[in-house]
């Protein structure tokens, strides 16, 4: 056997390259904030950005141009309370910005996050009684922030809260209320990762008590991983998620291997951040770093990517 002769030259490695990451494949997280003329650099998550919408417009029009379908928007509200009202109340940041995109780029595929953690004042995911997550009382608010988010548009629901139950809760509110063709891509294999970092200070969202243990999945645990993904789509989900991806590739693979919907893994901030930390101090090269990290997330088995280079991917700056 003399394996090198397909590696000879570009041209057989590309034609025999198995693994090849497109950009219908990427999905680009969004953070958008209230306010006008506000384009403020994430400073620990560099090139990336709080907009507000009148900015986060320019931005979509260079995503569309550069090819991008899929962006995926959170909101940071100006008004926090225990309930998170924000992410569902009348006008919410989050609506206000789908109806911004549909509006100029109807064409832009446009996912919302259903989370209240960015909304709440204790930075937890849900109601919270006698300093614990009500699983069945943040249900129905979890509803009423997707239904929000499908009248403004939405094209598809990301519940990222990990309550139990809230797949089925969140599927026949949004059937109900006519939203019948609106896509649902859960959350379903989500660590209590300490990769999140970067997007907690993104989004104002790290817990003010506690932490998150009690709802997301133990770092530890892969059998308990396919049996949230096996119930999520028992419940109607359409689409699965693995959350981190880079420290998790065993579990995007069993979720390929053992489901028949499309796989989605969010390739997340802390992963972006270290690349760019370290690409920063010459320790790596950060273009083939990320580049290579995508082909491990799409080797894995994802359909889908969520990830922070998406943007750099498509104008091609990534090898």
């Amino acid at each position: 056997m003399r394996g090198r002769r397909l590696r000879t030259n570009e041209v057989i490695r590309s034609m025999v390259r198995e693994t090849v990451v497109n950009k219908n494949e990427l999905i680009y997280p969004l953070f958008v904030v209230e306010g006008e003329g506000i384009k403020e650099e994430i400073s620990s998550m560099p090139d990336n950005y709080r907009f507000s919408i009148d900015m986060l417009m320019e931005e979509i029009k260079e995503l569309y141009e550069l090819g991008l379908k899929g962006v995926l928007i959170f909101g940071i509200p100006d008004h926090k309370d225990e309930l998170g009202t924000s992410a569902y109340c009348e006008g919410n940041i989050v609506s206000k910005a789908i109806m911004a995109i549909k509006k100029e780029y109807p064409d832009m595929y446009v996912i919302a996050d259903v989370c209240l953690c960015e909304y709440t004042n204790h930075g937890h995911c849900g109601f919270i009684e006698d300093g614990y997550v009500n699983n069945d009382k943040t249900l129905p608010l979890l509803a009423k922030t997707a239904i929000s988010y499908a009248k403004a548009g939405a094209d598809m629901i990301a519940p990222s809260d990990m309550m139990d139950g809230r797949i089925k809760y969140i599927r026949k509110a949004l059937d109900d209320n006519g939203f019948v063709n609106t896509v649902l891509m859960s959350y379903s294999a989500k660590y209590c990762s300490s990769f999140y970092g970067p997007f907690r200070d993104a989004a104002d969202s790290a817990p003010k008590f506690g932490d998150r243990k009690t709802y997301q999945m133990d770092p530890a645990n892969s059998r308990e991983a396919l049996k949230e993904i096996m119930a999520d789509i028992e419940e109607g989900a359409d689409i699965i998620m693995v959350k981190p991806a880079l420290p998790y590739l065993d579990i995007i693979k069993s979720a390929k291997d053992n489901t028949n919907i499309p796989v989605c893994a969010y390739n997340v901030s802390g992963e972006y951040s270290m690349i760019k930390a370290a690409d920063k101090m010459g320790w790596i090269d950060g273009k083939k770093a990320a580049m290579e990290s995508l082909v491990s997330i799409k080797r894995a088995g994802a359909d889908i990517i969520i990830t922070y280079f998406a943007k750099e991917f498509a104008k091609g700056e990534l090898y």
